[in-house]
């Protein structure tokens, strides 16, 4: 049965969105193949099609998560359970329920987009997504990024969690008790998700992770905002890191195979991938260093959001930044030639933490203790750089909790001592990678190169430091590689890299302070140990 026969068995079959509350006077397409998808995103003027085959969609003003208006519903089953404040802010049910009432009026009028989909690869562990939106290509992008179902797993589906997403619809601060007219509200005991006024895709997927960081920490299960990838031994390595430090580059490597590359969970038995698919940023992205990713963009069904084409020929300029430095493409996962399906797999034996240290001064690789794993965990360290947003005149230290605190309902220390236990349990060996600056901080150095960073992990993960002498930063108590292959020696030991060893010095000394100060907010919850791990 192809898709397009599903859409109209369906609609056969009495499929409605009364329970949503929905009463559509408009078309409701369910569940349309991207062909199809295509074709209704280009008669709208929804998007335009790229040399190629992929389709370019344009998001501005927001090119980006908007972390500042998410909020979740406060109420007596999230009170004790959510960590309040300014990651996770409360909105009251009343307020809520106003933005609801108006949200699904105005989608009453519109022609509308439904698609049913699967987040977690996990049998056991796992939530039945519906998205019912406004746009097409948004249809598309839950296709890409969700896992699919086929015909009989869609003939009987019954959502879990819907995504209301009614992106040019306006929300009112008055009315709505928001900051702005832009809205992402999680409502845990209606198991609703209400997107309005952003058409930023990411919304749709990030909604829906920070769903299952709620519900699978009670399962046991630990989630992850991380990249996974496995070798030919069926060795697992997983890659936390926030936007830009490199997760979806260093687990789309050709040796080794993908279970994916942004959001997973750690079960009793194993690693499984959250997602069917792959969102990748591609601002200066190349065939000859992301040669998988690349090649993914060049293909039809993938989505380039805010991606600059040429007016003429309509083919891709990667470098072009003028719309957003966070230019992205939404793919399935199997548009990668070596990724593994299902996308589950077993233990890690390895696990690496990325950082993009504008400052220059963390070495490129580093091996932690179990104590350095925590509080590198908990610290979530990376860096802003001048340019990437308005006010940034230098580098800016960013510290997320678990690589990923605007996700997290819990509070912290829950995943943490999830992390600390599953470590513990499989005896992983934790790394703390480097893909930020070398010989300087921004503006002085240069990024450290992907070639030397890859070289560096692939030894890692390999064992080939197994047997390598390490040496001990003086400032953040780090064991840092005396020798990689295919790495100058002097490169592994940032101070080297410097003209002038003083300005090292003082820049370290810089970052090591933000660090403590950071950190002091866990000071009281966790041991004299973990404190201890952090820098001198």
């Amino acid at each position: 049965m192809t898709p397009d026969s599903m859409e109209s068995t369906m609609a056969g079959h009495g499929r409605s969105l009364a329970r949503h509350g929905i009463e559509p006077t408009g078309e409701v397409h369910w569940n349309l193949s991207p062909a199809r998808l295509y074709e209704e995103t280009l008669a709208r003027g929804d998007g335009q099609i790229a040399h190629m085959g992929a389709i370019s969609v344009v998001t501005a003003p927001h090119t980006g998560r908007s972390p500042n208006d998410r909020f979740v519903v406060r109420d007596e089953n999230s009170e004790g359970t959510v960590d309040w404040g300014k990651v996770n802010v409360a909105v009251s049910p009343e307020h809520y329920d106003a933005l609801r009432a108006e949200v699904v009026h105005y989608l009453s009028g519109r022609d509308l987009f439904v698609h049913d989909a699967r987040a977690g690869e996990d049998p056991t562990h796992g939530l039945n997504v519906r998205v019912v939106s406004e746009g097409s290509w948004y249809a598309l992008f839950a296709y890409n990024m969700f896992l699919r179902l086929d015909a009989a797993e869609l003939e009987g589906f019954e959502p879990d969690f819907t995504v209301i997403h009614a992106p040019l619809y306006k929300a009112s601060p008055e009315r709505h008790g928001t900051r702005t007219e832009t809205a992402i509200m999680v409502n845990f005991t209606r198991r609703e998700v209400l997107i309005a006024g952003t058409r930023y895709g990411g919304e749709i997927k990030k909604s829906v992770f920070s769903v299952l960081n709620y519900m699978l920490p009670d399962a046991g299960v630990f989630p992850m905002h991380c990249s996974a990838n496995v070798g030919e031994g069926g060795d697992v390595a997983l890659f936390f890191g926030l936007s830009g430090t490199g997760k979806t580059t260093l687990s789309a490597d050709a040796t080794r195979g993908l279970i994916g590359d942004d959001e997973h969970g750690w079960s009793r038995e194993g690693v499984f991938n959250f997602e069917g698919g792959c969102y990748a940023k591609t601002i200066r992205l190349s065939p000859e260093g992301e040669p998988e990713i690349y090649r993914a963009t060049q293909m039809f069904g993938t989505i380039l959001e805010n991606v600059t084409l040429h007016e003429a020929t309509r083919e891709i300029d990667f470098d072009d930044g003028s719309v957003t430095e966070n230019t992205r493409a939404s793919y399935p996962i199997h548009y990668i030639p070596n990724a593994v399906l299902p996308s589950r797999t077993g233990h890690p034996s390895n696990v690496v933490f990325l950082t993009a240290d504008a400052f220059g001064v963390l070495p490129p690789i580093a091996r932690l203790t179990p104590e350095q794993a925590m509080y590198h965990f908990l610290s979530g360290y990376t860096a802003k750089v001048a340019g990437t947003e308005r006010g940034v005149t230098e580098p800016s230290a960013t510290f997320s909790a678990c690589f990923g605190a605007p996700f997290l309902p819990r509070h912290p220390g829950v995943y943490a001592e999830m992390l600390g236990e599953k470590l513990r349990q499989h005896d992983a060996t934790v790394w703390l990678v480097n893909t930020g600056w070398s010989g300087g901080g921004y503006g002085v150095g240069s990024r450290m190169k992907l070639g030397y960073t890859r070289a560096m992990v692939n030894a890692a993960l390999a064992g080939a430091l197994d047997g390598v002498d390490f040496v001990t930063d003086p400032v953040f108590g780090l064991s840092i590689p005396v020798a990689v292959p295919n790495v100058p020696s002097h490169v592994l030991q940032p101070r080297e890299t410097w003209a002038e060893p003083s300005a090292y010095d003082a820049a370290a000394e810089k970052l090591a302070g933000m660090f403590r100060a950071n950190f002091e907010r866990f000071s009281d919850q966790v041991s004299d140990a973990i404190k201890a791990a952090g820098p001198r």
